[in-house]
């Protein structure tokens, strides 16, 4: 029972790493289909949707079967805890993406607002964050978990840089407000995958060090 309660375990290890590869791979999709102006890619991109829509379903039922019938304890079952938060996250990942292909339909409508140049940096950022803490989560490696959190400041940062620079457009330009707002609400939805890809890491370092690190004491020293 414990042999197979192990390949159990392993197979949804891998489960979520498979999720984790078609999430990161609708990031990519969704923005190269507005750098690229391609409208076929967006359709893509809610195909995946689709995809890991199911893959969730069918692993928070693998989970809660193996926590019904195998009453897990210790590191194992913060692994099942773990592995169901994650593959939560990993779903509201893939929502963003088609959240920034939603805006991007909107976007292919008009001419280009301007050369897109921090975004993709913003999209690259994102896409690191949610492959190096599905990485941590493998390897049970909570330092690179923590490289991860560390990196949601930079993405932070990019969003604001983006916002500031849209700024400029809509106050000297009424008639760019609305492709300027687009592009605002695609940068939001990459700043929150980064918060979504932080919150991998810290679901890693609970799994591996059993510390809930969500909610730090500013008062300790």
């Amino acid at each position: 029972m414990e042999r197979h309660f192990d390949k159990s375990l392993d197979h949804l290890n891998r489960k979520i790493i498979e999720m984790g590869t078609v999430a990161e791979t609708m990031i990519g999709r969704a923005v190269q289909a507005l750098a690229e102006r391609c409208m076929d890619m967006t359709d893509e991109v809610f195909a995946l949707e689709n995809r890991i829509n199911h893959m969730q379903i069918e692993l928070d039922e693998e989970a809660l079967r193996l926590l019904a019938t195998q009453q897990p304890v210790a590191a194992d079952l913060r692994f099942l805890v773990a592995a169901m938060k994650i593959n939560g996250e990993l779903e509201r990942i893939g929502d963003q993406a088609v959240n920034v292909c939603e805006s991007t339909r909107i976007l292919l409508q008009q001419p280009p607002l301007k050369p897109l140049v921090i975004l993709p940096m913003m999209t690259e950022t994102a896409q690191k964050m949610v492959r190096e803490s599905l990485n941590a989560f493998v390897t049970r490696d909570t330092a690179l978990a923590k490289t991860v959190i560390g990196e949601d400041d930079r993405v932070d940062n990019f969003k604001d840089q983006i916002f500031r620079e849209l700024l400029t457009y809509m106050m000297s330009e009424p008639s760019t407000i609305p492709r300027a707002m687009s592009l605002v609400l695609i940068s939001r939805n990459l700043e929150r995958i980064g918060d979504q890809a932080t919150n991998i890491a810290e679901e890693v370092i609970y799994m591996v060090e059993g510390k809930d690190v969500r909610h730090p004491d500013k008062t300790e020293s």
